[in-house]
């Protein structure tokens, strides 16, 4: 499961109308480049994808003042929103150690109920115990990964990383029946984007030619 196409189609939905810099800049903001593949080419190459898609519409908008090329604003449609809610629920609840996918998902988890939320992290916490429980009986020895020598580590992370994975997803649980954060129809939610113009602190020096469209 890739983590892009959620994070492009999600940061388009909270603007209601983005260009591609915007989208950039927001993952960027969310230091997205640095824990996925949101780099400039696959945000940029993304969006004319799923636009040929019909996931999003692309509106021509007027030069700037400056003079400079129109830029092209990407809308979400219908079918971009179900694909968006349908990868966010998928991304909440698998485990492939990817740490993309479930990063993506957090960042939009709030566009969700609570209850829904809720429950597909149980889920989430179920997959991760099925999962160690299947590793443990096929490959690790009886006498434990000790006896494969250094290789024996190899498994010791796995199972290291389910464990902790199951843990913090418990604690994000408490938390959320505790009342944190603001979900759907529960009021003004954070706002997680850039607003036009805004200063972004780590955006990245990097240039590429999408910028200008």
């Amino acid at each position: 499961m890739s983590a892009i196409r959620l994070l492009v189609l999600g940061a388009v939905r909270q603007h209601g109308r983005a260009h591609g810099y915007q989208v950039r800049n927001d993952l960027e903001y969310w230091g997205a480049h640095e824990w996925s593949n949101a780099k400039p080419g696959s945000i940029y190459h993304a969006l004319k994808q799923m636009a040929k898609q019909g996931l999003l519409v692309a509106h021509e908008t007027e030069p700037s003042t400056a003079g400079g090329p129109p830029r092209t604003e990407y809308e979400i449609t219908e079918e971009g929103t179900r694909e968006f809610r349908t990868l966010l629920r998928a991304s909440l609840t698998a485990y492939d150690q990817k740490p993309d996918v479930l990063s993506a998902a957090l960042g939009f988890m709030v566009d969700l109920g609570r209850e829904e939320a809720l429950g597909l992290l149980e889920e989430r916490v179920r997959v991760i115990e099925e999962w160690r429980s299947a590793v443990t009986e096929h490959y690790v020895p009886e006498d434990g990964p000790e006896r494969l020598g250094h290789i024996g580590e190899i498994m010791n992370f796995w199972v290291h990383s389910a464990d902790s994975g199951a843990e913090w997803t418990r604690g994000l649980i408490r938390r959320i029946k505790d009342g944190a954060y603001a979900f759907a129809g529960e009021g003004e939610p954070f706002v997680g984007v850039l607003a036009e113009g805004e200063e972004n602190p780590y955006r990245t020096d990097e240039t590429h030619p999408g910028d200008a469209q």
